[in-house]
């Protein structure tokens, strides 16, 4: 799948850099990234450990400031937004997933996908019926009052990945998110993952180094040397 033009896409990214200073030398780690993700689609973000994956997604996710060129989601430069409203664009439109779930080990399955949907204003009867159409999808229909602690690791993350599509994100962004399970644990969480995403018509940005998983996605490109380069 080829790029898509930047006037249709969900998210562009414009001659994206980002430099660190260590031990008084700077170090680029992106040299002008250039990026853009149609509606639906899902690619696959390569490269090998240290190549500025976590990197680039902290850019496309609005995490931190520090960026060059021009970073566009759903349509809005947030180059040009306040902080809060940056804040508000990340909530109403991103979902993120983390190879290390992140739940909060005080609140149940069903508790920590209703969460971030009573922040955007949800009711509460709707958003815990959401939390538990996506948990069902996930698997973990019996397993909704169940604390993390309870649940094996590939459960935990099958419930991280429900509560970042709770709110319906235009994009999901994704850093390694079955790095930390065995391989059949794996490959069963990024296919429910993967389905979910396409059901629900989210776009995706997956950073893996896994070349088999990444297969498995629409596109795949690689950052080399701070800047991405079309995958084979």
């Amino acid at each position: 799948m080829s790029e898509p033009a930047k006037d249709l896409a969900v998210v562009v990214l414009d001659r994206v850099t980002r430099s660190f200073v260590q031990g008084g030398v700077t170090i680029d780690v992106l040299r002008g990234v250039d990026l853009a993700i149609a509606p639906g689609e899902i690619v696959a973000l390569l490269g090998p450990s240290g190549s500025g994956k976590s990197t680039l997604l902290q850019a496309v996710g609005l995490l931190e400031g520090g960026f060059g060129g021009l970073i566009v989601i759903d349509g809005r430069d947030a180059s040009m937004l306040s902080g809060d409203a940056r804040t508000a664009l990340r909530r109403d439109a991103l979902g993120f997933v983390y190879q290390f779930h992140h739940l909060l080990p005080d609140f149940t399955a069903l508790e920590n996908v209703v969460m971030p949907q009573l922040i955007v204003g949800a009711a509460r009867d709707a958003a815990a019926a959401r939390a538990g159409e996506l948990l069902g999808a996930l698997g973990l229909g019996a397993r909704l009052g169940h604390r993390p602690s309870q649940l094996s690791g590939g459960e935990q993350q099958r419930v991280a990945v429900a509560r970042a599509l709770a709110n319906r994100p235009r994009l999901v962004l994704a850093d390694e998110p079955t790095g930390n399970l065995d391989e059949a644990t794996s490959d069963r969480v990024l296919g429910e993952f993967l389905d979910l995403v396409r059901g629900h018509g989210s776009a995706a940005l997956i950073a893996t180094h896994n070349e088999r998983l990444a297969a498995r996605m629409d596109r795949v490109v690689r950052l080399h040397e701070g800047v991405l380069v079309a995958g084979t």
